[in-house]
């Protein structure tokens, strides 16, 4: 593990961004909360990439391939992240957000508070969640 600043920093903003879906999801405003835990799984999956492996993730595809790469040599990632990601990147930042199809709702507003566990586990994978 890559013991840098960066990563707690990123992680933070993660927690920061997902706390601003919970804000936008208790105003009613599902679309843009979606967008925001879409945003928080983004910069928990890079801030895990940065942690394995050094490299900081710029854009969604470059988080995807790191996501997928570290998956294909550790079993717990592979298990544990890379489904939920692919959830969120899907169901909130596809489906909802730029599509407007926000439904189940249900189903939405569990993605979107479930973000948190996400981020949990990605810190937990990085060795950084004694920091939290």
């Amino acid at each position: 593990m890559l013991t840098t600043d960066r990563v707690p920093a990123i992680f933070a903003d993660a927690r920061a961004v997902h706390a601003d879906a919970l804000r936008l999801l208790e105003a009613g405003d599902i679309r843009d909360a979606a967008e925001k835990a879409w945003c928080a799984t983004k910069r928990a999956t890079d801030a895990l990439i940065l942690a394995r492996t050094g490299e900081e993730s710029e854009f969604s595809p470059d988080t995807t391939r790191g996501l997928v790469r570290l998956a294909a040599t550790d079993n717990a990632i592979n298990n544990l992240l890379v489904g939920r990601y692919y959830s969120r990147q899907g169901h909130l930042h596809g489906t909802c957000f730029y599509l407007g199809i926000c439904e189940p709702v249900d189903e939405i507003h569990r993605r979107i508070r479930q973000t948190a566990d996400y981020i949990n586990d990605a810190e937990r994978l990085a060795g950084y969640s004694d920091i939290v």
